[in-house]
């Protein structure tokens, strides 16, 4: 009879899916009333032990406890030490640890922890010092820091490794100045005999020397050279610090050995097999890594291809894939087992062998891979779908040839069932393809017209309602475009109708042919009765700008066919008269079916307009900058237990997983309109990337960002003082102006304090002078005064004494004047035509560059236009290439540039011809790249 009651109650316990959760329904009252248990006189273990479990549970959930709730919860759980149940007594260890934060007078219970730090027990001792060290102060720990050192050279591992983990935890939060002190019992606990102890030895002790590269260096070479540590994981932290030394050295030259690569390549070679993964992944992260560097590591891979555990291979296929976006010929030597993984059960290592095997494979093998991802992948999941879209796209763009079949792929892989991720990638894809491949625009216009036939989302359904609208017009036959538009007029949801208004729009815009502007005023007549406001008012806008509603429509007659009449009984003189007023008829629509800015800058424009909480002037689109106003910013890198190390990524490079890292945007002149006194200069036109005036090794490092207005220049450098013995104060940045041109008065806005651990930032206002560019190099000196700083309590000296360091001079160029616009144009031929001969200069150069492609690469970085048309990418071994490039030229002309690059004999000849809305500014441009 009890086993069938106890079988009754366990089913209660369970629901259709399973055991139900035994936290379920509990509320906080209920828990803290039952809370008054541990008060009582005889206490009942097994009944605490369950409340504090309800507690823990609902504090790790999110719940919030007052501050009186849990001051009297914190005094309640004290009285529980009085029990020697050790389960028990772990509670109340994360008891007060949860509490530590909430509670007052935590304090109270140093005495009970003190005590347990010197039991026989154990695990009472371990717990207590991690208790201990989370809720004291810096001035406690220094009474305590006797039996802390004790422990970190205690024979008990758990033990060791507790006060260890306590000590990183008082650095972290600024209580550790006495942890500093511990260096030769942390380097004894690093020759423990337990792996846990040595790794947390070197993660406390990398903690403690990481802002010395000296003391950094000594400690990798000397572990390195010792031959590492015996703790697998203790090597692994070695080998991600030895790599970001090599990561940060800049002192080697190109091709040359680097230091304590041998370590690297050893570890290749442990017993362990975490140890040669985290060797591999060091040695595919160095920058500017070598393909004889990488073969020792690729080799490892292969190896690692053929284990029998899943997440070994799926590791080395991450890897294979991240190496291939930069080495697929190294990759290429590991072709023969990556197909053999392509029938792996695991759609994930699959999925990467597949998208690793179109970058290292040739064009011959490239459609026996498409028929084998077709088989799998309505199996895979959105994220895996949308790597091998990503993985044909840079196929498609390595070998433009196989673009028929692989574009019939994709389109076929649109019509799939896919989640709204998948798509967009897709779609993406082929925006991507149109811009780059000029010959396959059509077939991708095709394709895409074919999914938004049975296209379930409204916003990829606007988005190639658009793309039609902006490129259907300028094919070859544009007319066969306008049925898959008026489909979505009379089949689709409100928002997809007036993206087709717009759409059809532009095909009457863009046309003189008189046959398509009347097709296109049937179809947007009867759009002008749509039910839908927005589609009703954008509709008839367009039909009256357009000049749509010169054409009278008939009722329908005989057979329901709508006839189209003429105002005019010539029906010859209406075409010439619609023919002659269509270009400014057109240019009046096209500023309502588009921003005249890009809608990123109009974003960030209002949101700063909102922050600042002035409203009392009128917010105009016009301020807006039509140039592109953010940049993207290089992604920091990981971080391992002993502070963070960097992987040497570098933006845009592959991430572990085989994808492109997506750079993150920041808008570089968001410090400077944060500052009172440089906001009513409103947004500089142009904000250049930081640029370093220092070396890494110095004490006081500076960065500049250089933001250029009408009228004036602003200098923003950015100070950070690496000593932790000195603090300094009233920090500004001299600048000696004789040296360029268009330059005069000079104001200087200090940084406060510059301190350890807290970057300052100080701006450098600098007037132009009228008709003239600034331009040229300026000396600069960094001016402070140097206040010492106690390194045991922190405490700064209030005398002081005022000392200068000098910087590398920064220079002003014609880059730094011009801006890439937010959208190149789309036809550049179209742009160059309309921008007319006028003011065109053309100038001849030789350069002394050994190969077209850096020459190239050394035009756009030095002009800092944007290349149209893909030109910006050249062939490493072409021997002729043609740049095209659009900018705006401070602040509002518009340049267009046509650069012939030619390998010769003795260096790269170059012919540029440069076009602009100013003879000067053509002049100008032109003559600044000799």
């Amino acid at each position: 009879m009890a086993d069938v009651m106890g079988d009754d109650r366990l089913l209660k316990m369970k629901d259709e899916d399973g055991v139900v959760s035994p936290f379920e329904g509990i509320e906080k009252g209920s828990v803290l009333q039952d809370c008054r248990c541990f008060n009582d006189l005889q206490l009942d273990t097994q009944k605490c032990e369950a409340v504090l479990v309800r507690l823990l549970y609902l504090v790790g959930q999110g719940e919030k406890l007052s501050s009186a709730e849990a001051t009297d919860v914190f005094f309640s759980v004290t009285k529980l030490f009085q029990a020697n149940a050790p389960s028990l007594r772990r509670l109340v260890y994360l008891a007060i640890k949860e509490l530590a934060h909430t509670a007052e007078e935590v304090i109270i219970v140093t005495n009970c922890l003190t005590k347990d730090i010197n039991s026989n027990v154990d695990m009472y001792r371990a717990n207590a010092t991690r208790v201990l060290c989370k809720i004291t102060d810096a001035q406690m720990v220094q009474a305590i820091e006797r039996y802390l050192k004790q422990e970190i050279v205690d024979r008990n591992p758990v033990v060791a490794s507790a006060a260890l983990v306590s000590g990183q935890q008082l650095l972290a939060n600024n209580k550790g100045d006495v942890v500093r002190r511990w260096v030769n019992e942390i380097t004894q606990a690093l020759e423990h005999q337990s792996p846990m102890v040595q790794f947390h030895a070197l993660a406390l002790l990398y903690q403690i020397k990481q802002h010395d590269r000296l003391a950094v260096a000594k400690l990798v070479t000397a572990m390195t050279r010792g031959g590492g540590s015996r703790s697998p994981l203790a090597t692994v932290l070695l080998v991600r610090y030895a790599a970001r030394m090599m990561s940060e050295d800049t002192s080697t030259p190109p091709g040359g050995r680097r230091p304590l690569f041998d370590f690297l390549e050893s570890c290749l070679r442990h017993r362990s097999d975490i140890v040669k993964y985290e060797a591999v992944r060091a040695i595919a992260a160095l920058p500017d890594v070598t393909a004889n560097e990488l073969m020792p590591a690729v080799t490892v891979l292969r190896l690692m291809l053929t284990q029998p555990q899943a997440a070994m291979r799926y590791a080395a296929m991450r890897t294979l894939a991240s190496i291939a976006f930069t080495a697929p010929i190294v990759v290429a030597a590991c072709n023969s087992d990556m197909e053999i993984l392509i029938g792996d059960g695991n759609r994930s290592i699959a999925t990467l062998a597949v998208t690793t095997l179109m970058r290292t494979g040739s064009e011959s093998s490239l459609e026996g891979l498409l028929k084998q991802i077709g088989g799998f992948l309505a199996d895979l999941a959105d994220e895996l779908k949308v790597r091998v879209v990503e993985a044909l796209r840079e196929v498609c763009l390595k070998y433009p040839s196989k673009h028929h079949a692989l574009l019939n792929f994709l389109g076929n892989a649109l019509r799939e069932e896919g989640g709204l991720e998948f798509k967009r990638s897709i779609v993406s894809a082929y925006l991507d393809l149109m811009a780059t491949l000029p010959g396959a625009k059509e077939m991708c216009l095709g394709h895409l017209c074919e999914f938004i036939e049975d296209c379930e989302h409204s916003q990829l359904s606007t988005q190639i309602l658009h793309l039609l609208g902006r490129e259907g017009p300028h094919t070859s036959a544009p007319e066969k475009y306008i049925r898959y538009i008026y489909n979505r007029l009379i089949l689709e949801r409100p928002p997809v109708r007036a993206a087709a208004v717009s759409a059809l729009a532009r095909f009457a815009g863009s046309s003189s042919t008189p046959a398509l502007r009347r097709s296109v005023a049937v179809l947007l007549q009867q759009s002008l009765a749509d039910s839908d406001d927005e589609v009703r008012d954008r509709a008839a806008y367009l039909y009256k700008a357009l000049g749509l509603d010169q054409f009278k429509i008939a009722r329908p007659g005989v057979g329901g066919v709508i006839k189209l009449v003429s105002p005019s009984a010539n029906g010859a003189s209406t075409d010439v008269q619609d023919t002659q007023n269509v270009a400014a008829m057109t240019a009046k629509a096209e500023a309502f079916t588009s921003l005249p800015c890009p809608v990123a800058n109009l974003e960030a424009e209002l949101l700063r307009y909102i922050s600042t909480g002035d409203t009392s002037t009128t917010f105009s689109v016009d301020v807006v900058p039509k140039q592109n106003i953010m940049q993207s910013a290089e992604p920091p890198g990981s971080s391992g237990p002993g502070g963070p190390v960097s992987t040497g990524a570098r933006p845009g490079a592959a991430t572990a997983g085989g994808r492109r890292a997506e750079p993150k945007l920041v808008d570089p002149a968001a410090a400077v309109m944060a500052v009172p006194q440089l906001a009513e200069l409103g947004r500089p036109f142009k904000s250049s990337a930081s640029v370093a005036l220092t070396e890494e090794e110095v004490e006081y490092t500076v960065n500049v960002t250089k933001h250029l207005y009408p009228s004036h220049v602003v200098l923003q450098f950015d100070i950070e003082n690496t000593l932790e013995d000195n603090q300094l104060e009233n920090v500004t940045v001299a600048v000696d102006t004789s040296g360029a041109s268009g330059l005069a008065d000079v104001v200087l806005l200090p940084a406060a304090v510059a301190k350890l651990g807290s970057p300052a930032t100080a701006f450098t206002i600098i007037t132009r002078t009228d008709g003239e560019l600034p331009l040229g190099a300026m000396a600069c000196t960094l001016r402070y005064t140097v206040h010492d700083v106690d390194a045991a309590t922190g405490e700064v000296d209030e005398s002081g004494y005022e000392d200068d360091y000098q910087l590398e001079d920064l220079e002003l160029t014609i880059g730094d004047l011009m801006v890439a616009p937010a959208e190149p144009p789309a036809n550049f031929r179209a742009a160059w035509e309309a921008l007319g001969g006028d003011n065109e200069v053309a100038e001849e150069f030789s350069l002394s560059h050994d190969s077209v492609a850096t020459a190239v690469g050394e035009i756009i970085g030095y002009l800092s236009m944007a290349p149209c048309g893909g030109s910006g990418d050249a062939n490493p071994r072409a021997r002729s290439h043609v740049l095209l490039m659009a900018g705006i030229f401070a602040p509002k002309y518009e340049v267009l540039l046509r650069a012939q690059v030619t390998m010769q004999a003795d260096g790269v000849a170059l012919h540029v011809v440069v076009r602009s809305q100013d003879f000067e500014v053509s002049q100008v441009i032109a003559g600044s790249i000799a």
